[in-house]
């Protein structure tokens, strides 16, 4: 009905069918994401006339000609920095000794640490890799069931786009022209709220199979314990404290912090000895091959926007969808079960710069904060990382460790259910992602 109702509002023919029965043929056929869009773009504007091939490159420049996507390779580079220096352990020995008074403690650290590692490097698959690799056999050895240990690693690891220096708010950002710090500050408390619901969902699972016992430290050892690991590496929480205090100071950019973070993250790995020069090359080809999974997303993203601009499609989706409901609430959940669905059959970068422009005039039009809309959908294609049949994270655990996909995600279940939970809370109060804002944006 509402295809119909999209149909008869837009006059939609085969300059857009076929476009995307060929963007959903060449992604089936595991085409990279970025020649599916490309293609589905240009066969778009050549069927339709209504913009010339020759203004197709001019689009796709201008697509990434941005200050603000500069921060996207810096913190993919911190990132692998990181996990290169060691760095990475020193969070994790500070989470477990946060955790030790706890039932189901190195669990509740495993997650800790994904978030410490999701403030500094802005991506989920980097985060499950990383934290997968130090975590993953002594969750099993504490107790846990490989597939759940894998699961939980996973969920942790959706903080890595939620948690603030995040990418996908940067490419959402850009995509709709709004600051990236702006976005930053607003996804402070509902990143915040995921990572604890990642954590309480791990603590009532725990409780319920007695996967992990612990908790038996008097508070003398408790403080004693967190000393020694706050003593043996705190200088590690001096990149995640520059790159906080740079963004939301005001004092740097995203871009600016980011490459703050490069230079003093590969200085204490110098200095400590654990980085050498012969690290170089393969470092930067390893960052270089992730952001050159991006950038050609966002670049051919441009001219698909215009296309769809061009045929009216969301302005047509939003009299469509409100010719079915005019209800607030409705279409909010609709809003979210769309991206969900998404969020389940591609990876984020696509699914905002295709979706963000169709959906934000029906934010729009039923008075949501643009703030807020950002939020809640990145926080909605976040629970697309532990779903099938994509589900990127569960892939990333599964390659680490050989274990089943499909046994991972039946464990991910409890943790895509608070995921869901929270998604609903910040779609549904919108003081959820605008209180730390000025008064401007609220």
């Amino acid at each position: 009905m509402l295809w119909n109702t999209l149909n008869q509002t837009v006059e939609l023919g085969w300059d857009f069918y076929l476009p995307v029965i060929l963007f959903v043929g060449l992604i089936a056929l595991a085409v990279p994401v970025w020649a599916a869009i490309g293609t589905a773009a240009i066969t778009m504007l050549v069927m339709s006339g209504d913009m010339p091939l020759s203004a197709v490159g001019e689009s796709l420049f201008t697509g990434i000609d941005a200050f603000a996507l500069t921060a996207v390779p810096l913190f993919i580079l911190t990132g692998d920095v990181l996990v290169r220096t060691g760095l990475s352990r020193k969070f994790l020995d500070v989470a477990e000794a946060l955790t030790q008074f706890a039932k189901g403690g190195f669990g509740s650290a495993t997650v800790l640490v994904c978030g410490m590692f999701a403030a500094i490097s802005g991506s989920d698959a980097a985060g499950a890799a990383a934290v997968g690799r130090m975590t993953i056999d002594r969750l099993v050895e504490s107790g846990y069931p490989r597939p759940y240990a894998c699961a939980l690693v996973a969920a942790g690891a959706c903080t890595g786009i939620l948690i603030p220096p995040s990418i996908a708010y940067i490419i959402i950002g850009l995509v709709l022209g709004i600051s990236a710090s702006t976005l930053f500050l607003a996804a402070l408390i509902p990143g915040i709220c995921i990572l604890v619901s990642i954590l309480v969902t791990n603590i009532v699972v725990n409780r319920i199979y007695g996967y992990e016992g612990g908790g038996n430290v008097s508070m003398g050892e408790y403080f004693a314990n967190l000393g020694r690991s706050l003593k043996s590496g705190w200088y590690a929480f001096i990149v995640p404290g520059i790159i906080f205090y740079g963004i939301f100071s005001g004092r740097m950019t995203p871009t600016e912090a980011g490459a703050t973070a490069v230079v003093v993250t590969i200085a204490m790995g110098l200095i400590m000895r654990t980085l050498k020069l012969a690290d170089f090359p393969s470092m930067l080809l390893s960052s270089a091959k992730v952001n050159g999974v991006i950038l050609p997303i966002i670049a051919f993203s441009a001219p698909l926007a215009e296309a769809l601009a061009i045929m009216g499609v969301p302005q047509g989706f939003v009299t469509s969808v409100t010719s079915l409901t005019d209800d607030p609430q409705m279409l909010i959940l609709l809003m979210i079960l769309i991206l969900i669905a998404a969020g389940c059959v591609m990876e984020t970068t696509p699914n905002i710069v295709i979706l963000a422009p169709i959906l934000k005039p029906l934010a729009d039009n039923i008075g949501m904060n643009e703030i807020q809309f950002c939020i809640m959908m990145i926080t909605a294609l976040g629970v697309g990382f532990i779903t099938p049949p994509l589900g990127l994270n569960l892939f990333v655990v599964a390659g680490i460790t050989g274990e089943s996909i499909l046994k991972i995600a039946a464990r991910a279940i409890p943790f895509v259910f608070f995921m869901l939970l929270v998604t609903l809370m910040i779609a549904y109060i919108p003081a959820i992602s605008t209180t730390l804002l000025p008064d401007i944006y609220k």
